[in-house]
């Protein structure tokens, strides 16, 4: 079966003003959310990414140049992903509708190559 990658974009202040409380909250939300795609088969992985970290690495006029990132030039970040299952594109956009990430930013959903 295709397995997607769910991409979990927020901008840089998504979280500004959420008291402790209400990120406990959240944090349920998601997880309800995970075991309900786990329950159902879909599930494959995933993680929260740290907070301001990362690299980007590139190649240019033969050299290569590695500076802080990701997206030390724009306000969104990108904070995690799911790796799920599904038969086709209209099933991942199914699985990811009720995403509570969706209340703070956009899901970017990209097949992955099949190995095989």
């Amino acid at each position: 079966m295709p397995q997607y990658l769910l991409l979990l974009h927020e901008s840089s202040t998504a979280a500004a003003g959420i008291s402790p409380g209400e990120m406990e909250a959240i944090i349920k939300r998601y997880g309800a959310w995970s075991a309900n795609v786990a329950a159902k088969g879909h599930m494959r992985g995933g993680n929260k990414l740290q907070d301001g970290t990362g690299r980007v690495m590139q190649v240019s006029a033969g050299r290569l140049s590695v500076t802080d990132g990701p997206y030390a030039e724009s306000k969104e970040v990108l904070g995690g992903y799911f790796l799920i299952e599904a038969s086709d594109y209209d099933e991942a956009v199914r699985v990811a509708g009720d995403c509570p990430h969706l209340d703070f930013g956009k899901i970017e959903i990209r097949e992955i190559e099949p190995t095989e």
